[in-house]
C-alpha cells in the first residue's frame, strides 16, 4: 500500500509537470505564432488563450507547492514592478488604457518570468524552453527571407505581433542570434548544419530589414560572440571565420545599405530610406524624458505615452518609456532586475559546475551575450510589455539555481568521498597500532 505522503508528493509532482507543459505551450504560442502560419487559426483568439494558459500554469504552480520555495531577489523585484504599475493606474491620464495594458500585457510577461524561475529545475527543461524561442525566431527569419516578405523595400516577418515591423524584427533576430550560436555549438551532425544555416540567414535577414538599431545590436552581438566563444572559449579559428563572414556580408549587402547605416552618424541623406524617422525618434525620446521629469513618481500610466505623444507612437526607448509611464520607481526596479541577471551569470561562472560542464559554459556565454545585446537594443525599442526580457531574466535565474544545486551535490559527494578516505586511513592506523602492540 502506497503511503499517503508519497501519494500527495506524486500529485504535486504531476501538477508541476503540467505547469511546465503549460509554460512550454505559452512560449511556443508567443514566439512561433502559429495563427500567422496555419490557415484558419487567425480566427481563434490565441492571445487570450495564451493568457489563460499562463493563468492555469500559475495555479498549477501554486497547487504543486513550488511557490513556497524562496524566490530570487529579481523575481521579487519583478512582482514589485507589476504591483507598482497597478498602483499607478488611478493616477494615469487614461485609466482604462492603463488598466488594460497592465492586466492583459504586463501581467502575462511577469507570470511567464515567474513560472520559468520557479518551475525550471533541470538543465534539460531550460534547454527546451530556450530551444523553442531560438528555433521559432530562426525559422521565422528563414521563411521571411525565403519568401522575401517585404514592405516598402524592407524585410518584415511572416509572423505578426512583434515581428511585423522591420526594426522590431531586426532587434528580435539580433537578440536571439547568440542563443542560436549556443545551440550550434551544442548540436552534432545534421542539426549543426541546420543551426549554421539559420545563423547565416539571420545575419542576412538583419541586413534586409535596413534597420539601423538592428545593425547596432547584431554588430555588438557578433563582437561579444567572438569574445565569449573564440577568445574566452579558446576557439581562435572563429576570429578568422568572423572577419571573413563580416566582409562577405558587407560585399553582398543590399543596395543603399551602406548609406542607411552611415546615416546613424550623418543623418538623413538621399538613398538612406530614412523618411524622417531619425528625427522623429529623437523627438519621441525628448518627449519621453520630458514626461518622466514632469511625472517622476507615478508616470502618466501604462500604455499612455503613445496617447499623449500626439502621434500614437511609442518612445522607441525602453528605459525612458518606463520612466515616463511608471515613474522613476518603476525604472529603478527594472534596472535592478537587469543588474541581477549579470549577478546570476557571474555566480554561475564562479561555480565548479561551470568549470566541469561544457553545456553550462555554452549556455552561460549565449545568455550573457543576449543580455548585453538586449541592454543596447532597449535604447532603440520599447520592450517593457514584451515577454522577451522577462524570459531572458528568468533564464539566468533558472541557470543559477540549477548550477547552485548541482554544485551542492558535487560538494556533498566530495565531502562523502573525503570522509570515506579518512575512515579508511583511520582504520589502517588502528590496525598498525594493534600489530605493534
Amino acid at each position: 500500500m502506497v503511503p499517503a505522503a508519497a501519494t500527495a508528493e506524486n500529485k504535486k509532482r504531476q501538477k508541476a509537470k503540467g505547469a511546465y507543459l503549460a509554460l512550454l505551450i505559452l512560449s511556443a504560442l508567443y514566439f512561433a505564432r502559429p495563427e500567422d502560419v496555419i490557415p484558419g487559426l487567425n480566427v481563434i483568439p490565441l492571445a487570450k488563450i495564451a493568457g489563460g494558459i499562463a493563468l492555469v500554469a500559475l495555479i498549477l504552480t501554486l497547487m504543486s507547492g513550488r511557490s513556497k520555495q524562496k524566490l530570487a531577489p529579481e523575481v521579487k523585484c519583478l512582482l514589485g514592478f507589476f504591483v507598482w504599475y497597478c498602483i499607478t493606474i488611478p493616477f494615469a491620464y487614461w485609466r482604462g488604457g492603463a488598466f488594460n495594458t497592465v492586466m492583459t500585457r504586463l501581467s502575462k510577461d511577469i507570470i511567464a518570468g515567474l513560472l520559468v524561475a520557479v518551475l525550471v529545475e533541470h538543465l534539460w527543461q531550460l534547454r527546451r524552453l530556450v530551444w523553442v524561442q531560438a528555433g521559432a525566431v530562426a525559422a521565422m527569419t528563414v521563411l521571411s527571407v525565403g519568401l522575401h516578405h517585404t514592405k516598402g523595400g524592407r524585410l518584415t516577418g511572416v509572423l505578426g505581433g512583434v515581428f511585423e515591423n522591420p526594426n522590431d524584427l531586426a532587434i528580435n533576430i539580433a537578440l536571439n542570434w547568440p542563443l542560436c550560436v549556443a545551440f550550434f555549438f551544442l548540436a552534432r551532425g545534421f542539426k549543426k548544419a541546420l543551426w549554421a544555416g539559420g545563423i547565416l540567414i539571420m545575419l542576412i535577414g538583419v541586413e534586409l530589414t535596413y534597420s539601423r538599431s538592428g545593425f547596432l545590436a547584431i554588430a555588438l552581438a557578433g563582437v561579444l560572440v567572438l569574445w565569449e566563444f573564440a577568445v574566452h572559449g579558446r576557439r581562435f579559428y572563429l576570429i578568422f571565420l568572423g572577419v571573413f563572414l563580416g566582409v562577405a556580408l558587407l560585399i553582398v549587402a543590399p543596395g543603399h545599405y551602406a548609406q542607411r547605416i552611415a546615416s546613424i552618424v550623418t543623418g538623413q541623406q538621399e538613398d538612406t530610406m530614412d523618411r524622417g524617422s531619425r528625427e522623429a525618434r529623437k523627438q519621441l525620446f525628448l518627449e519621453s524624458v520630458r514626461m518622466a521629469v514632469h511625472n517622476p513618481v507615478f508616470g502618466v500610466g501604462a500604455g499612455n505615452f503613445e496617447v499623449l505623444s500626439g502621434n500614437w507612437h511609442v518612445a522607441h526607448n525602453t528605459y525612458t518609456e518606463i520612466a515616463a509611464e511608471g515613474g522613476f520607481p518603476a525604472l529603478m526596479l527594472f534596472l535592478f532586475v537587469i543588474y541581477r541577471t549579470f549577478f546570476n551569470l557571474r555566480q554561475v561562472r564562479k561555480s565548479n559546475v561551470y568549470k566541469l560542464d561544457s553545456e553550462i559554459r555554452i549556455f552561460t556565454g549565449g545568455l550573457w551575450v543576449a543580455v548585453v545585446a538586449y541592454l543596447v537594443s532597449a535604447f532603440f525599442a520599447s520592450t517593457e510589455y514584451s515577454m522577451y526580457p522577462y524570459f531572458l531574466v528568468a533564464y539566468t535565474t533558472a541557470l543559477y539555481q540549477i548550477t547552485r544545486a548541482q554544485s551542492r551535490l558535487t560538494e556533498g559527494d566530495d565531502a562523502l568521498e573525503t570522509g570515506i578516505r579518512g575512515q579508511r586511513s583511520y582504520g589502517k592506523r588502528q590496525a598498525e597500532l594493534a600489530r605493534t602492540r
